[in-house]
């Protein structure tokens, strides 16, 4: 008579304690899956609510005479626009809601309330009219067009000063000829996948977190956040270029490559908001300058009062994604880089181009000294909050979201 052979109790125990802990992660991420829906759900409220608040702007702000008056009608929108970030929990999609309701979208608005900006005059389009005001996209202006989006006065319906450059550039072999679209699409498009996939050699480098060496990890959170903003304005953008046919001008210019402050700051780095504060801040306090100190040394107060608004709005975006008091610190590094920035100009107008330092020195100075300031200042903030083990955790639930339907068949 033959007896079956029984399992070992600490086989038997060893068992029940793995189906514990796979039902315990199954849970979890059921439960973290549901989290993410109802944020999602959350986000798309908040993004119906942002859409009618622009038909409003379109149809009937844009008919008031631009002024005080439609500044008085427009101040309903950036309080909504300021407080529906705060009803998003979650990183991805409060910051980067907060990003372009309150700072781009206010923004463009301000400039709307007073006919300036890209908003006016109103794009032809409903569609055009949202997409600008709420995206972060900058159109390119076709120069044989005026303000108006008509022809400019010529027989041919083309600009004169554009045709005497164009035929310029033709008739000089010296000076470099425009490249083949195509050819710069397809180049820009993998060196977009080539972004894509150091950010996501970088989030897989944050396993091995506990064994690295803080500056290690320090240079894989600075990489994160120019990879991750670049990409998600691109992707922010594409819908825009893809169904309206948009041309946009770049929102990065290849940061890495700047050669000073000026450089980074002015004409490399986010030029999206560049591109808003330019005549939101700097352009009227130079105005204001140059009756004070003259027209000279009128830039230098309104550089430092765009870097000074700069450092106050990232004080609301770090507000909005950490819901902690702010520290000052954020501000305090805009306000460096702007000190910084004036005496680079003040230097130059000295030398006036007689002595320049090789991009070989001056490129490798200028990111150093970006990313020494920012663990000094731009941060710690972050780091207190545990901001990043919250995007890192993100990251798993927003995997775990759009798997969970595949993992339940």
């Amino acid at each position: 008579m033959s007896t079956t052979p029984q399992s070992p109790p600490w086989v038997l125990d060893q068992t029940l304690h793995h189906y514990i802990q796979r039902s315990k992660r199954a849970r979890e991420r059921e439960g973290e899956s549901a989290e993410m829906e109802g944020e999602v759900k959350n986000f798309i409220k908040v993004w119906i609510v942002v859409m009618a608040s622009l038909c409003y702007c379109y149809y009937a702000v844009a008919r008031i005479r631009g002024g005080m008056l439609r500044l008085l009608y427009l101040l309903p929108i950036f309080y909504l626009f300021t407080i529906l970030p705060l009803t998003l929990h979650t990183f991805h999609f409060g910051v980067t809601t907060t990003f372009f309701l309150v700072w781009l979208g206010n923004f463009k608005l301000l400039l709307f309330a007073f006919n300036q900006g890209p908003l006016s005059p109103p794009p032809p389009n409903l569609f055009h009219f949202i997409s600008i005001a709420c995206l972060p996209i900058k159109i390119k202006q076709d120069p044989t067009l005026n303000k108006d989006h008509k022809p400019l006065n010529t027989r041919n319906g083309k600009n004169p000063s554009y045709q005497k450059a164009k035929n310029s550039k033709q008739s000089s072999p010296n000076l470099e000829t425009p490249s083949n679209p195509l050819t710069t699409k397809v180049s820009r498009s993998i060196l977009f996948l080539i972004k894509a996939l150091l950010l996501a050699m970088i989030v897989r480098a944050y396993d091995n977190r506990p064994n690295l060496h803080p500056s290690v990890i320090l240079a894989l959170y600075c990489g994160h956040l120019y990879l991750g903003v670049e990409i998600i304005l691109a992707l922010a953008a594409a819908p825009a270029r893809a169904i309206f046919g948009f041309e946009l001008e770049p929102q990065f210019n290849e940061p890495y490559l700047a050669t000073s402050l000026q450089d980074f700051w002015g004409r490399r780095w986010n030029l999206m908001v560049t591109s808003i504060l330019r005549p939101t801040v700097y352009n009227p306090t130079r105005r204001v300058s140059a009756r004070v100190v003259g027209p000279r040394w009128a830039s230098l107060p309104a550089v430092l009062a765009t870097f000074l608004v700069s450092g106050l709005i990232h004080e609301v975006v770090y507000y909005y994604a950490t819901r902690a008091n702010p520290t000052w610190e954020v501000t305090w590094f805009f306000v460096l880089h702007g000190l910084c920035v004036v005496i680079e100009i003040v230097v130059k107008k000295a030398v006036m181009d007689r002595w320049q330092l090789h991009r070989a020195i001056s490129g490798p100075l200028t990111i150093g000294f970006v990313a020494v300031t920012g663990a000094w200042l731009f941060f710690p903030q972050l780091l207190r909050s545990h901001l990043d083990d919250k995007i890192i955790h993100e990251s798993s639930i927003l995997m775990a979201f759009i798997s969970w339907p595949l993992y339940k068949l």
